[in-house]
């Protein structure tokens, strides 16, 4: 560690106090040289008292810095903290997030043993404090949730197309730019897309782990998600190529349901199809909510299917709505993302 890179944690915060202190001190108490860290919270005029907490840890530990992010939109807030950052490397860690000891040393060691990888990560352990919190993390550790995401469901070792908590050589902004400041979600997907394009490669470590608190409510649980498929189709917009599979699977099964029941009116016995569709699917429900049951415990499975289907629903419909947004009414009437503003 003699010749160990200068790191900078780039942290996009809003409205945080709850998990902000453990989240920096997660970082602080890396095993990683303690002068070649550094921590820039880059708050979206939090009002909740975190930027009270970060002032304190900042007075504390010189390597903790806060700047101010009038736009309040997380690529806004990665874009201050990467023309700040004097880090030849750079990891976005969340603000609901925790990073283990080893986190920083085991992704610098990770970059060594495979110096053609632009980025690198790991698997995301989603845990929560509550019991709706707990269900939600406990939906998201199934393939019936999340699809293929592998950052997510973690037991993986190669290479993928995008992961969170990456650790990045700071020479890739020279070469595909900034975070794309009107994508008000999507920003790491849309960020690593471009790395691909651009040539590079990303590898997912099963030795690189970090916490990621699940949010406790099922109504912002459903607000994430309608955006998450809202900016999808933004994204693809923009880079006009074909989606990832599992990123058009809630489309395809939202229209699929839409399509089925509306041309029942005009031949009925396509109604059949549609409850075969919805049988399909609550079977599918109940297959997710036996894996929840085996994997995290068994009265959270009662709850997983309202859970996938918000994950389902939420991310489907968003996609469908963004298609109308951005491919039938080119994005007018939208508000700025500016107006748009960070929350978990």
């Amino acid at each position: 560690m003699q010749d160990s890179p200068l790191v900078t944690i780039i942290m996009p915060i809003r409205n945080e106090a709850e998990f902000i202190e453990r989240a920096v001190r997660s970082i602080l108490d890396n095993d990683y040289p303690a002068e070649k860290i550094e921590i820039l919270v880059v708050d979206g005029m939090s009002d909740d008292g975190t930027r009270e907490t970060v002032k304190k840890l900042s007075q504390a530990d010189g390597r903790v810095k806060m700047l101010d992010n009038p736009q309040c939109i997380v690529s806004t807030a990665m874009n201050i903290g990467l023309r700040a950052a004097r880090g030849d490397l750079f990891i976005r860690v969340d603000g609901h997030a925790e990073i283990p000891t080893d986190f920083i040393s085991k992704s610098i060691q990770c970059l060594h043993e495979h110096p053609d990888t632009w980025v690198v990560g790991g698997h995301i352990e989603t845990v929560a404090d509550d019991f709706t919190g707990q269900a939600i993390a406990s939906a998201m550790r199934s393939p019936i949730g999340v699809g293929n995401a592998r950052f997510r469901l973690g037991d993986y070792e190669g290479w993928v197309d995008t992961l969170a908590f990456g650790t990045h050589h700071k020479w890739i902004v020279d070469k595909v730019g900034y975070f794309d400041e009107e994508l008000v979600r999507n920003q790491d997907d849309e960020f690593n897309l471009r790395i691909i394009l651009a040539g590079g490669k990303i590898w997912m470590s099963k030795s690189i782990q970090s916490t990621y608190f699940s949010r406790g409510s099922l109504r912002k649980l459903w607000k994430q998600y309608f955006q998450y498929g809202f900016w999808r189709i933004r994204t693809l917009q923009k880079h006009k190529r074909p989606a990832n599979f599992r990123q058009l699977v809630p489309l395809l099964f939202v229209l699929l349901l839409f399509l089925t029941g509306l041309a029942g009116f005009l031949w009925k016995p396509l109604w059949i199809l549609l409850v075969i569709e919805a049988g399909l699917y609550l079977l599918a429900l109940v297959t997710g909510a036996l894996d929840v049951g085996c994997k995290s415990g068994w009265r959270y499975a009662p709850v997983a299917p309202l859970i996938f289907a918000i994950l389902h629903f939420g991310y489907g419909l968003g996609s469908l709505w963004g298609g109308v947004r951005f491919c039938i009414l080119n994005g007018r009437g939208m508000k700025k993302p500016e107006e748009m503003r960070m929350s978990r």
